[in-house]
């Protein structure tokens, strides 16, 4: 990997509304399949159905299990969606305009370009690639289907976000910041183990695979994917891309030059292979350093958060608002207004209907993931990754 093809991913490709092939009245109503029926599935098109201008028209999922628990949970009233293993037919239906995509993270890339080119707008869950060359790849598949994508980095949505980028850092009011220190902690659906089972009858365990190698059926890595890398990143690809993205947006820089990754497998001595404990410390050439701290463990914190510390000021900007504090004066706190949820699912129909600009579209989800490919590569050779030892 060389820093021209990464400033390539970086730069990403800008999205037009003439390039999009529908525009939605404001009397329509979008029909949407879910790929991928689990836990954030459910979550993220509980929010879109909120919105009163959708419809559920398909549950898709490798686990009959997964889909009735879905449904039951979307519309306990009916009307009843179809249903389906494979997502070709889900993608083959006339009446699905959209897809949200919340399988595990290996297969989200494969499953977004089969979206987009079956001529379905996307909205894929993060983190948006599980290896770093999948980038290329879905930025081609993006502009060539003239077709929206947006990425599930929802403080993109935030109001309170967005007015710190305005009026925060846009006015320089933290001066020189050299430190970005980032943690979040307690994931009991990382943290947890399954015991052995024999494989449901209604669980196809080949296309949960997917790319990924070969094995026999294991409930703890299909039940609790997060715990192997070949399906997941773990705390750095579930956890980190959100505050990562965070202090890139506010700081203008999305190409981190090198990463350190310390942690390790602490306390879950279980079979997983990602770390139940991790440090990273990525480095960007613009001159401050990222920080990320997170254990799957349950202890407590008093607020997950991205802190930023400047020469002129310090900012603690989290989901539920932010508090700047300069060095001479009182502090100033904002309170978040609307959930992001509702905000970020809410763009992205806006960008269908209306033609508005998507808060993060594919490039956005792409130069996330940077830091964490860096922060993995650190993490599985035990030492300093630059960009030429990641692929």
């Amino acid at each position: 990997m060389n820093r021209r093809d990464l400033g390539k991913l970086a730069g990403g490709a800008a999205l037009t509304a003439a390039s999009w092939n529908r525009v939605w009245g404001a009397s329509d109503r979008l029909g949407m399949a879910l790929i991928g029926s689990g836990r954030r599935g459910t979550e993220v098109m509980r929010a879109f159905l909120a919105s009163g201008a959708v419809d559920l028209r398909c549950l898709c999922d490798v686990y009959d299990a997964h889909r009735e628990k879905a449904r039951h949970a979307l519309l306990p009233n009916g009307p009843t969606p179809f249903e389906c293993v494979a997502h070709e037919e889900a993608l083959a239906r006339p009446d699905v305009d959209a897809v949200l995509i919340a399988a595990p993270d290996h297969l989200h890339v494969d499953l977004a370009r089969a979206a987009l080119a079956a001529g379905k707008h996307v909205y894929l869950e993060k983190p948006t690639t599980h290896h770093f060359s999948e980038g290329r790849a879905l930025l081609a598949a993006v502009e060539s289907s003239g077709k929206l994508l947006q990425c599930g980095m929802q403080q993109r949505s935030g109001e309170h976000y967005q007015r710190a980028k305005a009026e925060i850092f846009a006015n320089r009011r933290l001066g020189e910041v050299v430190f970005v220190r980032t943690w979040w902690s307690n994931f009991p659906w990382q943290a947890r183990h399954v015991a052995s089972a024999p494989q449901p009858a209604g669980l196809d365990w080949d296309r949960f695979l997917g790319p990924a190698p070969k094995r026999p059926f294991d409930m703890f890595r299909y039940d609790s994917w997060r715990c192997f890398s070949d399906y997941g990143g773990g705390l750095l690809a579930d956890i980190m891309t959100h505050w990562a993205d965070v202090a890139q947006w506010m700081m203008d820089e999305s190409t981190p030059s090198a990463a350190l990754t310390g942690g390790g497998i602490y306390r879950l001595h279980d079979g997983r292979d990602n770390p139940d404990v991790v440090n990273a410390i990525v480095e960007y050439q613009g001159g401050w350093d990222l920080t990320f701290e997170s254990t799957v463990l349950p202890i407590r914190e008093t607020r997950a958060t991205v802190l930023f510390l400047g020469t002129a000021g310090t900012l603690d900007l989290s989901r539920d608002g932010y508090t700047f504090t300069p060095q001479k004066g009182a502090p100033e706190t904002v309170r978040a207004s609307r959930g992001l949820e509702a905000a970020h699912t809410a763009n992205f129909l806006d960008a269908i209907r209306n033609g508005a600009p998507l808060n993060a579209p594919a490039e956005i989800g792409i130069q996330a993931c940077n830091p964490v490919h860096l922060a993995r590569t650190s993490y599985r050779n035990r030492q300093r990754a630059t960009w030429n030892m990641v692929n």
